[in-house]
């Protein structure tokens, strides 16, 4: 309460110029009017805005339409007192401060009008710097409570937001008090460890901990603890309530049987007062479910190193435990050994079943041989149809052995496919450590060969590795890698071989016969080098040259009056799964003029009965475009009768097999069959190997007339050949 002449005037100092102007609205209540019009001048100030009334209802009107922050009051009102409208304010709990400013001298009203909440009571007469002191002092306390009311509405609005982001937090909040006991639990604990929040309050923190992971966590903990750390994060488990009803009766954590682990990345705080404390008063952490993480990490390092179909290892982690192997058996000098495995005729099973009964038979497979190993043997699958296994510490090579014929055995049973039985068998090649290699790829690249070596020999079988093989298999790699430029180099050569007949003492027909000049082997039969060009894909391109060389040459000596010469070509199996072998011979025998029916086309017996449909389509297309088709070594298959019906041949070729037998006539019964299906189907019949005297009187009384052999001439380059074509006499004269 200011008291009249308690304090001096004293001008009061401007505000800086970096003080920022603050905005006050002053409400005078007085019935002076002269005095309302001179408050505002003599209390005038920066950023003061006043409004004035004449009653405490005209008062209580504007008060009803804007708040004030300061209100001026005479005690004295033509319709009530200042204490009247005192009453108003704090019903409605109105913030305005409140200067009285009265001539009454009574005490009492200056004691009532500050119960009733006013910041100042000014007795008039007052001096004007002592009512601007009471004006100051109420807009500055005004102000604070402003501001302190602001502040605390922050703090709260903060401490719930906080309180929020704790409580609804997608991670495991909490605190530890100074013995490491749990002090505050966010909600999350329920859903993430299955356990109440009450349950765990006032517990340690390593009744959640597994059993194995105790002592390191709270070495953890006592290190942030004691102010030797600033914290620490870690993954580790935490154990698990499987269900509600299975913890303790008095609201415990249920015992080991009754939990499970999650894995957790944990991040632990100390808890300071003081930056320069020693020892932390507690422990704040978050712990954050990473359980889904960690099964990702797995199953992606499960397929990087593991087959998808039949999920055993693939080649990267078996040769990971071969390496690892072959390091122990080095420091204990002991032996291991490594299988290569091949599904015999798996291409037959894609083709006819389907991939998906490949892919049943792959994993039938896996299974099997699985359950004839050694519980520390590896077994992976490294390609299509092959698969590799590790036999560490064998004693010796019969261990290996061993287990091959177990791995044979297991395969017997048949496999049931597309609602077929199909009988699988396995080509399986051996390399052992360290007579065969001391490297894994040494080791695996020897049992490769030695497979390789029993599928030549007839499949379904095992071998081990014999260094003559990596001789062999070496000389082989380079006579492939010579054959794939000879073609380019101009080493091939065509030599002929004539077909005579008997009856018209003629030459009717010639065979073209590759042959390879090799620069430093010299002549290379075919016999040696076919099969690798089959096998390597190189037949495409060496058919094509014998084609195109044998026309040529067939024109050459057309041009010189042979007109009835025919030429016979032989096309490989490969040939034929080519969609345009049909278009390259036509346009072959297009471009060097000759007559379709001039140029015939040998295939085996065995390429008609792998792929029927296949091949009877071509050799229809061909047989309708004129020319010749035969086929070779006719009688060695097993179906050659009914596959006739469905093949428009021209011609049969007795397969020299059984030409060798012959001794006299009508001795080969097989012959005589042969010799009437010809005749039956109206073929013509070529009789092929023919070496001596008697197979060509048997033959010729079979009914055979068309014969080719040693006997006549054997093949020859085109030279040679032509000169058989001018003088036939020189292949009949002498006989």
């Amino acid at each position: 309460m200011s008291i009249p002449g308690d304090h001096p005037f004293q001008p009061r100092p401007a505000p800086g110029p970096s003080a920022p102007e603050q905005a006050f609205r002053i409400l005078v209540v007085d019935d002076d009017r002269t005095l309302r019009r001179t408050f505002p001048h003599v209390l005038a100030a920066p950023g003061r805005h006043f409004d004035d009334s004449g009653s405490v209802a005209e008062a209580i009107a504007r008060l009803e339409l804007a708040r004030y922050d300061l209100i001026l009051l005479d005690y004295w009102l033509p319709d009530a007192t200042g204490l009247d409208l005192l009453d108003w304010l704090a019903a409605r709990q109105r913030d305005e401060a409140v200067i009285v400013i009265s001539g009454e001298d009574a005490i009492d009203a200056a004691i009532g009008a500050l119960r009733r909440g006013a910041d100042d009571y000014v007795r008039k007469p007052y001096h004007v710097a002592q009512l601007q002191r009471a004006v100051d002092r109420a807009l500055h306390k005004n102000a604070l409570e402003k501001a302190n009311t602001a502040m605390s509405q922050r703090l709260k609005a903060s401490e719930q937001l906080h309180r929020y982001l704790v409580e609804s937090s997608p991670d495991l909040i909490f605190t530890l008090d100074a013995e490491g006991r749990f002090s505050y639990l966010n909600p999350r604990v329920k859903p993430m460890l299955g356990h109440e929040r009450s349950a765990l309050l006032r517990r340690p923190f390593t009744t959640l901990v597994l059993p194995e992971d105790v002592d390191r966590i709270c070495e953890h903990l006592h290190r942030a603890e004691t102010g030797s750390g600033d914290g620490f994060s870690v993954e580790l488990r935490l154990r698990r309530c499987r269900t509600a009803d299975r913890a303790h009766a008095d609201g415990g954590i249920a015992d080991g049987d009754g939990s499970e682990s999650v894995t957790v990345s944990l991040t632990v705080i100390p808890m300071r007062g003081a930056a320069d404390e020693a020892r932390a008063s507690g422990l704040y952490g978050v712990a954050r479910d990473i359980s889904a993480h960690k099964r990702a990490e797995e199953i992606i390092a499960f397929q990087a190193c593991h087959d998808q179909l039949t999920r055993l290892p693939n080649r990267a982690l078996f040769n990971d435990r071969l390496e690892l192997s072959i390091a122990q058996a080095r420091r204990r000098d002991g032996l291991l050994a490594v299988m290569v495995i091949d599904i015999d005729r798996f291409k037959l099973v894609n083709d006819t079943y389907g991939h998906s009964a490949g892919d049943t038979l792959l994993c039938a497979i896996g299974t099997r041989l699985s359950g004839a190993l050694r519980r520390g043997d590896t077994l992976a699958r490294v390609g299509g149809d092959e698969f590799t296994v590790l036999l560490p510490d064998i004693r010796q090579a019969g261990d290996a052995e061993v287990i091959a014929h177990k791995i044979l055995d297991t395969l017997l049973a048949p496999v049931r496919l597309s609602e077929e039985e199909f009988r699988a068998t396995v080509s399986i090649g051996i390399a052992l450590f360290p007579r065969d290699g001391v490297g894994a790829e040494e080791l695996t690249r020897h049992a490769d060969i030695a497979m390789h070596q029993v599928k030549r020999s007839g499949k379904n079988a095992f071998r081990f590795f014999d260094p003559a093989l990596n001789t062999r298999h070496r000389e082989r790699i380079a006579l492939e890698n010579d054959l794939r430029q000879a073609v380019a180099r101009d080493e091939l050569e065509l030599h002929y071989q004539p077909q005579v007949s008997l009856s018209r003492q003629a030459i009717v027909g010639m065979e073209a016969l590759v042959r390879w000049n090799h620069p430093a082997l010299g002549q290379v039969p075919p016999g040696t080098f076919i099969q690798l060009a089959e096998e390597a894909g190189l037949i495409g391109d060496i058919s094509r040259w014998v084609l195109e060389h044998a026309c040529a040459q067939l024109g050459r000596w057309r041009a010189d009056g042979h007109d009835g010469l025919r030429m016979a070509v032989n096309l490989s199996p490969h040939d034929f799964d080519r969609h345009d072998i049909i278009a390259a011979i036509t346009a072959c025998q297009l471009r060097h003029g000759l007559p379709a029916a001039q140029l015939e086309l040998e295939i085996t017996e065995s390429m008609m009965m792998n792929d029927a449909a296949g091949v009877a389509a071509k050799v229809h297309q061909l047989r309708s475009a004129g020319f010749n088709v035969a086929i070779d070594d006719f009688g060695t298959g097993y179906s050659a009768l009914a596959y006739l019906q469905k093949f428009a041949v021209s011609t049969l070729k007795i397969d020299r097999s059984f030409v060798r037998e012959l001794e006299g006539p009508a001795t080969n019964p097989i012959i005589s069959a042969i010799t009437g299906i010809a005749r039956g189907f109206g073929l013509e019949l070529v009789a092929e190997g023919v070496e001596r005297a008697e197979q060509v009187a048997a033959l010729r009384a079979l009914g055979c007339d068309i014969m080719q052999g040693f006997f006549f001439a054997r093949p020859a380059p085109a030279d040679e050949a032509r000169a058989w074509l001018q003088t036939p006499a020189l292949l009949f004269g002498a006989r």
